[in-house]
């Protein structure tokens, strides 16, 4: 393992400790291909790059550690639509742009999206957060009106 793989590594356990999450080497992978930046994977492709990079996880393994950091406050799930989930690396405050065609999803920073009033809400009830994704395709692609 290079220098820069065992300190990838070495954060990436750090981390895991801070946020009282057990060691085990499917996690630690995961986590190494998912903070190694802030990027917008699927389960499918963090499986893919760990399974490429590192040592085997089942695809069980990738969704159960993702539903665990989810619930330790370390990625975010953005849903773009009914059939697509990307895991956000990024937990600070922000929204995102999805461009339908290409499957890109980019972020958007908090303070270029104003949003003046929330319903009321249900008695007992706080909002937890606002997420807005805006997607987007190419003017070109539509169809044009008869």
């Amino acid at each position: 393992m290079s220098p820069i793989q065992t300190n990838q590594r070495e954060s990436a356990v750090g981390l895991l400790r801070r946020y009282g999450i057990g060691l085990t080497r499917q996690r630690v992978d995961i986590a190494q291909v998912l903070f190694a930046k802030h990027q917008h994977l699927s389960a499918d492709q963090i499986q893919a790059q760990v399974n490429s990079k590192y040592t085997y996880a089942s695809k069980a393994t990738v969704y159960n550690t993702l539903r665990l950091f989810l619930s330790k406050g370390l990625v975010r799930e953005v849903l773009v639509d009914s059939s697509k989930v990307f895991y956000d690396s990024n937990t600070e405050v922000h929204h995102h742009l999805y461009d339908v065609e290409s499957g890109e999803l980019t972020d958007i920073a908090a303070d270029m999206i104003a949003i003046n009033h929330l319903p009321k809400l249900p008695n007992g009830m706080v909002a937890e957060g606002v997420d807005v994704v805006i997607r987007v395709r190419s003017s070109v692609s539509l169809p044009s009106a008869v």
